[in-house]
């Protein structure tokens, strides 16, 4: 029955807006919520939990073996759906650590001290059913090869990745969410184009110095903070129909490195482009609500980048605007941008 209610209530949350706010961050901390560690356990089915793992009787498809000092995989049990290996010491994965575990669904093995050296070619090549694999916060220098096709759920942030290829994300078209901020990646090529599927992708923290190419165009949420990035490629976002938050602080982007009107599309919610090198305030559609635009270079409130035209059908839907930190004061509002501004409860000079 608990595991009913479980993923019933996960269902329920909304895909994370951030990586500091992960739906699933229940996964990481287990054994401080006073589970036993070490116990041995006979399952329904009859077969024996390792020493080092609990293997609950009434969840007999779930195996936790994480906070328990592991340096080496456990034996595994065909029969396991959901393995949780994080907060361990486990320093590889060869070829055998996972044959017999073909029906694994979720694989969680983040903060462990994998290296992609110590990651055998075929390891997870045989888990054809995997949805959930994550493993940030670990010491990747690239994407493990031969990850399965049928994985929603990738996650490898907090790593030591410095590129990613094509190869490395081919066919992967169920993947919904890639985290791979906080690496040291520089080049993606065209690696995001086979991801037809994809609604969150965070690279953020990152080298990058250019938007990556061929971008998925089912996008709904996109994060691009504290990277290098000075210029957007003309029509960056006029393909994506479903994108509505986009985050791009902490760059070094300015005016002439923004095309006109790159930000005037319809169903973006939240526009972050604070800690850059703007000196106006970019034309942004009547259907955007929240702005974020502090610590630029800003030198004068322009009415017409949120507003072409105020009468009672038309004005900006913007609810929260900050431009503090830049070069402007309160006195710099013109009058009329009440009418144009009617819905925004919260300013920031």
């Amino acid at each position: 029955m608990w595991l009913a209610i479980v993923f019933f209530l996960s269902a329920l949350l909304p895909l994370s807006l951030s990586h500091g706010q992960d739906p699933f961050a229940w996964l990481y901390g287990r054994q401080s919520q006073g589970y036993s560690h070490g116990s041995l356990q006979a399952s329904t089915t009859g077969w024996q939990c390792p020493d080092e793992c609990d293997c609950p009787p009434s969840f007999p498809v779930a195996m936790y073996c994480d906070g328990r000092g592991l340096t080496a995989m456990p034996t595994i049990p065909s029969h396991v759906k959901y393995l949780y290996l994080q907060n361990n010491a486990i320093t590889a994965v060869p070829d055998s650590a996972l044959i017999n575990a073909t029906s694994l669904v979720w694989l969680m093995m983040h903060h462990n001290q994998l290296t992609s050296e110590a990651v055998d070619k075929k390891a997870f090549l045989k888990l054809e059913g995997l949805e959930r694999l994550y493993l940030q916060h670990n010491n990747f220098t690239s994407i493990p090869p031969n990850l399965p096709r049928s994985l929603r759920d990738l996650r490898i942030n907090h790593n030591k990745i410095e590129k990613v290829t094509p190869a490395d994300l081919e066919g992967m078209d169920n993947l919904t969410i890639l985290y791979l901020h906080d690496n040291a990646v520089t080049d993606m090529s065209t690696s995001l184009k086979a991801l037809t599927s994809l609604t969150l992708l965070d690279i953020s923290s990152n080298k990058l110095t250019k938007v990556p190419e061929a971008l998925p165009e089912h996008l709904h949420q996109f994060y691009l903070e504290s990277n290098s990035i000075d210029a957007l490629p003309e029509g960056f976002l006029g393909r994506f129909t479903q994108l509505q938050y986009i985050r791009m602080a902490h760059n070094q982007l300015t005016d002439k490195g923004i095309p006109s009107n790159t930000f005037n599309v319809t169903g973006l919610v939240e526009l972050d482009l604070s800690f850059n090198q703007l000196q106006r305030i970019p034309t942004v559609s009547t259907t955007l609500q929240h702005l974020y635009l502090q610590a630029n270079q800003i030198k004068e409130f322009t009415l017409g980048s949120f507003c072409s035209v105020v009468d009672v059908t038309n004005f900006s839907k913007l609810r929260t605007l900050r431009l503090d930190g830049n070069e402007i004061s309160r006195q710099d509002v013109p009058s009329e941008s009440s009418m144009c501004l009617r819905l925004a409860s919260d300013i920031e000079i």
